[in-house]
């Protein structure tokens, strides 16, 4: 069912299946002679009520207009394609918005005012509109400076649009600050920049800003399914949901994709999610989680033959990884949440999900994700990045069949259930000794020394993080769940959260790790052996048969001194080549 737009145009009623704004067929001013105009331009918004995904933006500024509290610079932020340049071009139109009726800056943009056909188009004289990414010097700026003291030809306002501002050299900043602070009344700076941490502070600090955020997934397929609609175009809806997937929260990008995605079908055929995906190179969803269910099932040969058939069919292993990691973040997410989690996907791929869930602990979950995230920067580098996706998914394998750290415990020889736990037994025959029970010392309520910590490192064979620690750590207080030490000066920035990491995933529980420069702590493991040497040697040095062996052989230096079991043994070099 149709219904007339106030500026002529016809849209779908909400009860006809449009969830969303209506959608204007061109932007204003396009001759409808002019050829085949992309979807990314056609279904540009004209006013605010057509930006999807950024109702606190539109709310502040018709608040602000509303309220005549209109500042004098505005600072666009967000990734590519989510609106910076489309609603820079809506503020310059509120703010000269001028009708027979309405003579003052207004968010309503229905019907379209004296100037918002030429400022739409870019072609208004008071408009102006800057790339700061090709024009970057301190003489591009000094042509706005030059500009802003005359008042406006026609309009309400100059305004001044800067694309891409982060590109701006230092001294063309310095440059805009003095007018930026105090413009002219008749002047606006609107600024758009993706980059916005390479915005000086004090530029940022003179604007209002507005974070556009990417635009949800469901929130952007409903947006495809739309234009789909008004271009008579049977795109399926798993197909738009790839294209929101891929797009990554960006309305011009899935446009484009679309663009590229209608034409696969000719005289009303129906675009297929397989046409789509395999348009973009993305594997199958379901054959990707096929692949996970085989992988964390333990089942080799057919996560190895999986892969194969995939790759083959042209299946990136970067997107396979990519989609491995979604997989296990919503399993993760189900395994928190519930079966309710808002996953965005569909009902036969929730269940699937939650049987997974099902299968694995929040904890299992949280190793396989992180050596997934691992794989993923193995496969990213690797010369032959299928060979590495395949390692990555044996490691998973591995890594999905060993329990937990709850379930580890219980699994030791001499462990019993919380629940009937028995008294300490005094007589030692009957616990367990050796490797398992400094394993099992450790791991029920951590270390309690440095000693202990270092040999629970060691039996996990965490090289590089033992080696850190022996040389980089002084212990001031260390208990079960909290570890203070005094770092070395050349000590690893991230070595107390490396430790905390280690022991969380040790023993299942929290660990705070706190390292602290100016606390006096005892001596590190690397400097209690070169003490211990030193005092060794000096032992050497005075011992009575050292001394009478060096008398003998003049020239004999001491080399080594080995730990002593009873005595000190020691080693000598005779330098007398006599």
């Amino acid at each position: 069912m149709m219904m007339d737009d106030p500026r002529g145009e016809a849209h779908e009623k909400p009860d006809g299946g449009c969830d969303g704004p209506a959608l204007r067929g061109a932007e204003p001013g396009a001759s409808e002679d002019t050829g085949y105009q992309v979807l990314a331009r056609k279904y540009r918004p004209q006013i605010f009520e057509d930006l999807i995904g950024q109702g606190p933006m539109v709310r502040t500024l018709t608040n602000a207009f509303t309220s005549n509290r209109v500042a004098h610079a505005y600072m666009m932020t967000g990734v590519r394609g989510v609106g910076k340049t489309t609603t820079a071009r809506l503020i310059a139109r509120a703010l000269n918005y001028e009708t027979d009726t309405v003579r003052q800056p207004c968010i309503n943009l229905t019907p379209p005012g004296v100037h918002c056909n030429a400022i739409a188009r870019s072609t208004h004289v008071d408009v102006m509109e800057m790339d700061a990414a090709s024009r970057t010097g301190v003489s591009d700026i000094r042509e706005i400076l030059d500009g802003v003291r005359y008042a406006p030809v026609s309009a309400r306002y100059k305004v001044y649009i800067i694309d891409e501002v982060h590109m701006l050299s230092k001294g063309a900043f310095n440059a805009l600050l003095k007018t930026l602070e105090e413009p002219p009344e008749h002047v606006k700076f609107i600024f758009a920049t993706t980059e916005i941490r390479k915005v000086p502070i004090t530029v940022l600090s003179r604007c209002q800003r507005f974070d556009l955020k990417r635009v949800e997934r469901v929130e952007l397929t409903n947006h495809l399914a739309r234009i789909c609609m008004k271009e008579n175009a049977n795109v399926e809806r798993e197909g738009l949901t790839a294209i929101a997937r891929a797009a990554e929260g960006s309305v011009r990008d899935s446009l484009s994709l679309l663009d590229q995605a209608i034409v696969h079908a000719q005289d009303g055929q129906i675009v297929s999610a397989e046409q789509i995906r395999d348009m973009l190179g993305l594997a199958d969803r379901s054959r990707v989680l096929d692949l996970l269910e085989a992988t964390l099932e333990n089942r080799a040969r057919d996560t190895l033959d999986e892969l194969r058939r995939q790759y083959d069919n042209g299946a990136d292993p970067q997107v396979l990884m990519h989609d491995l990691l979604s997989h296990l973040h919503a399993i993760s997410r189900i395994k928190a949440a519930g079966p309710t989690a808002d996953l965005g996907e569909a009902q036969e791929t929730v269940s699937r999900l939650t049987k997974l869930a099902e299968a694995h602990s929040l904890a299992s979950l949280g190793r396989l994700w992180k050596t997934a995230l691992t794989g993923l920067e193995d496969v990213r580098n690797a010369p032959d990045p299928v060979s590495a996706l395949e390692m990555v998914l044996i490691r998973l394998m591995a890594a999905a069949g060993l329990p937990g750290p709850e379930d580890a415990m219980r699994l030791l020889p001499g462990r019993v259930e919380p629940s009937h736990r028995a008294k300490p037994d005094t007589d030692s025959q009957s616990a367990p000794s050796g490797p398992q029970a400094r394993t099992a010392a450790l791991e029920s309520i951590g270390p309690k020394t440095l000693d202990g910590l270092i040999a629970l490192i060691d039996e996990a064979r965490e090289i590089e993080l033992k080696l850190d620690v022996e040389r980089c750590f002084r212990p001031v207080t260390i208990k079960p769940g909290a570890i203070v030490f005094e770092p070395t000066d050349d000590a690893p920035s991230d070595l107390g959260q490396r430790i905390a990491s280690f022991l969380e995933e040790k023993t299942d529980q929290r660990w705070l790790v706190d390292a602290k420069p100016q606390t006096r702590g005892s001596e590190t493991i690397a400097e209690r052996r070169r003490r211990e040497h030193e005092d060794r040697m000096q032992s050497a040095q005075r011992d009575p048969a050292i001394v009478k062996a060096r008398a003998l052989f003049p020239g004999a230096e001491i080399l080594a001194v080995d730990k002593p079991t009873d005595r000190p043994t020691s080693k000598l070099r005779n330098t007398n080549r006599h």
